[in-house]
């Protein structure tokens, strides 16, 4: 049995992880799902003091209090950044980091350095007009219970410099089948590009951006097949 943790992206919560964790724990695996502070069922936490810090906290809790080991670490999307960080602060506790289609920041960066100015400057010009300042909604509004973007988080850069964090396996899954108009579709290639010149695991998927609801028997397999 292995030990999985999974990390949503940044308009999600631990439910868009329902379908995949079924399938794993149907494999015999045990699969926590932890929803970040601001999000899904816990948007009512939302603030403008909540970045990338928080996040980080709220999985390194998740690994204390269950006192896990050996864990398979999955982060999509905006989890990439979250990961990245739980494993500078606990990497004795984890066996392998999955990136799937995710950011993977180096020492000093944040999503929003990630992204690149262009993008960052709409997604502040949306915080700015429809979201008190300091929040992003998903577009459309309430589509499949997604929530916001914090503008912290997106904006907070992190330190990348534990050595035996940088000693774990890591792996990196670029979706290939987003279509021309998906901002991530720039932002991922350039994530699979680097990852791959620095010798990760790495695979390619025919996904759009969020197969998490669409194709959850193939992202389990996946994830069971890095393994």
């Amino acid at each position: 049995m292995s030990t999985y943790v999974l990390v949503h992206g940044g308009w999600d919560g631990g439910w868009a992880w329902r379908q995949v964790a079924r399938e794993l724990q149907s494999s015999g695996h045990e699969v926590f799902t932890p929803t970040l502070t601001g999000s899904g069922e816990r948007v009512h936490l939302a603030s403008p003091a909540v970045g990338l810090d928080t996040h980080i906290l709220d999985v390194v809790n998740v690994f204390r209090y269950e006192n896990l080991s050996e864990v398979i670490l999955v982060g999509f999307s905006y989890g990439g950044m979250v990961i990245t960080g739980v494993a500078e602060q606990v990497p004795e506790q984890i066996g392998q980091l999955i990136y799937l289609d995710a950011f993977v920041p180096e020492d000093g960066q944040s999503a929003a350095d990630l992204s690149g100015p262009e993008i960052t400057g709409v997604m502040e010009q949306i915080a700015q007009s429809y979201g008190d300042g300091w929040r992003i909604p998903h577009n459309p509004p309430d589509a499949d219970r997604r929530t916001n973007l914090l503008l912290k988080a997106a904006h907070q850069r992190l330190t990348v410099n534990n050595p035996q964090a940088r000693r774990l396996k890591h792996s990196y899954v670029q979706f290939t089948a987003k279509p021309p108009e998906d901002f991530t579709r720039p932002i991922m290639a350039r994530m699979a590009a680097r990852v791959r010149q620095e010798g990760w695991t790495y695979r390619e998927m025919p996904f759009g951006h969020f197969p998490l609801l669409d194709e959850p028997q193939a992202v389990a397999r996946l994830l069971l097949e890095l393994v």
